[in-house]
């Protein structure tokens, strides 16, 4: 999937009806009226990271609460003689794409150190989410001198098939960049996700956070010595399903911006500033998304600026602003399209991705500018943060089901959810009900099926209504029924904001 550009449109500020609950909220200065209580937002936030379960791969623990999963890609890895089992599949599918799974892994780590704090209990589990990834990214890492694994299974092939994962018969073909075959944007993504995952468990665990920085430290040097573009390595492989579309000095600046966060290592600061304007710093851009992290790298700098620990970052400052800017209607630079129920929308193809990850830096955004006493600054005029977080929080309650539709876009919330999701496991009977293997072929008949799922990969979000707010619960219908892992991990942080807040303001 590509990361589509912005178009223009009409907004409309009709808020959708139904599951009205207004309650005025107070905290850290931010004030928002909430269509949940805090109940259901907690119950959101606990489904957003149980989802990870359903996407594990490798041998499962005895703590697994998706029962209907088993183990699986038990081998892979092995034809190389390394060790490549763990990890995440991306969606519906059974392949291991390392670029959108380090992505998945930055994000849930960047959601734990900015709104862990809001998480309650779930702070535990979305550490052991991030887990399950850096455990299998260590190893891509570390298993060969020079090489970084960045990729499990040939998708092509994969793609013939309808199948269970604990039941997969396609090649688990293994793929790699190298000093010869460079791929600089899978490696400072990688790089991004095992700094980011060193703060988060700086204090619960050290010697493994250190293990995280040096491999992150060392993977980024590759991505920045050697560099290219894993499209044009492996572009048989890669494309069109998770091509780099923008390149790969998003990614080296990305990934030099959380090194630099996860360590004393003045280095990255002056890489920062020496590369950042040929790297991507004084470009606008206004998606942030697993091909393009341009926008994430703004906002995540503006905090040095913001809170004086960085001189020369007022561009990060400015550039974060016009970001934001231009998803808020009715300013100067507003660029953003929205549906006539007031989701943002910017493509027909998973376009949940976009929303999840806007209210992400929305509310990341807004807590960097409260803490500080800032705004945003969009022409002559001034937002305040407490405006940035009813954007956000329209965005999570549409997925949560204040829509038109009144329809959950998260699997097992709320009392109307998606049934026919696009996701092999989830379609397919559990191994449990049937414990003979589906082969490749005779899987289909599900895909094709009109009955629902018959497990539920709870707290799955899928890729959403299209730009009149209309859902095809279709099992065919991709583009608006599978979920992702990036879709989920944005929404993890987001959804966590909102139920730690609430309690906060509720003394619960």
């Amino acid at each position: 999937m590509a990361a589509a550009g912005v178009g223009r449109g009409p907004y409309s500020a009709k808020a959708a009806l139904g599951m009205v609950m207004l309650c005025v909220l107070t905290t850290r200065g931010l004030m928002f009226s909430s269509a949940f209580t805090p109940q259901q937002y907690s119950d959101a936030l606990q489904k957003s990271i149980l989802f990870f379960e359903g996407q594990r791969s490798g041998k499962l623990p005895t703590d697994q609460r998706l029962r209907w999963r088993g183990d699986s890609g038990l081998s892979d890895g092995s034809p190389n003689h390394v060790d490549l089992t763990g990890g995440y599949y991306d969606a519906g599918d059974n392949v291991k794409f390392g670029l959108p799974m380090a992505f998945t892994t930055t994000l849930l780590a960047w959601s734990v150190i900015e709104f862990g704090s809001s998480m309650g209990g779930q702070v535990e589990d979305a550490k052991a989410a991030i887990r399950w990834s850096t455990d299998y990214l260590l190893k891509a890492a570390t298993a060969t001198p020079a090489t970084l694994y960045v990729q499990v299974a040939d998708p092509n092939m994969d793609h013939r098939c309808w199948e269970r994962p604990e039941d997969m018969d396609t090649p688990r073909n293994v793929y790699k960049v190298t000093t010869q075959n460079p791929g600089s944007d899978v490696a400072a993504e990688t790089a991004a996700a095992l700094a980011a995952a060193s703060i988060v468990f700086r204090d619960s665990d050290p010697s493994y956070s250190s293990k995280l920085l040096q491999t992150a430290a060392a993977v980024f040097d590759f991505a920045d010595k050697y560099r290219g573009s894993y499209s044009d390595s492996l572009n048989s492989v890669v494309c069109p399903f998770y091509c780099s579309y923008s390149g790969y000095h998003d990614e080296l600046l990305w990934g030099a911006s959380w090194l630099h966060q996860a360590s004393d290592d003045d280095s990255y600061l002056s890489y920062i500033q020496s590369n950042g304007h040929t790297l991507g710093a004084d470009d606008d851009d206004f998606t942030f998304s697993w091909d393009d992290k341009r926008a994430g790298t703004k906002i995540l700098l503006s905090k040095g600026f913001l809170d004086k620990t960085s001189e020369g970052f007022q561009i990060y400052k400015a550039h974060s602003d016009n970001y934001i800017c231009s998803l808020i209607p009715n300013t100067p630079g507003f660029q953003a399209q929205y549906t006539s129920g007031g989701l943002l929308y910017k493509a027909s193809e998973s376009n949940l991705q976009y929303v999840t990850t806007a209210s992400f830096l929305l509310l990341t955004y807004a807590q960097y500018l409260s803490s500080t006493g800032g705004t945003v600054s969009c022409g002559t005029s001034a937002i305040t943060p407490d405006k940035l977080v009813t954007l956000a929080k329209k965005q999570v309650d549409y997925v949560l089901g204040d829509n038109p539709l009144k329809m959950s876009y998260m699997v097992g919330f709320g009392q109307r959810y998606p049934q026919h999701i696009h996701h092999r496991g989830s379609s397919l009977p559990s191994v449990a009900s049937h414990p003979s293997p589906i082969s490749c072929g005779n899987g289909f008949q599900y895909l094709y099926s009109g009955s629902p799922n018959p497990n539920i990969l709870v707290g799955a979000i899928v890729g959403g209504p299209d730009n009149k707010d209309g859902f095809a619960d279709d099992r065919n219908n991709y583009q608006q029924s599978e979920p992702t892992t990036y879709i989920n991990a944005a929404f993890v942080g987001a959804v966590a904001f909102f139920a730690g807040n609430i309690n906060a303001a509720h003394g619960n």
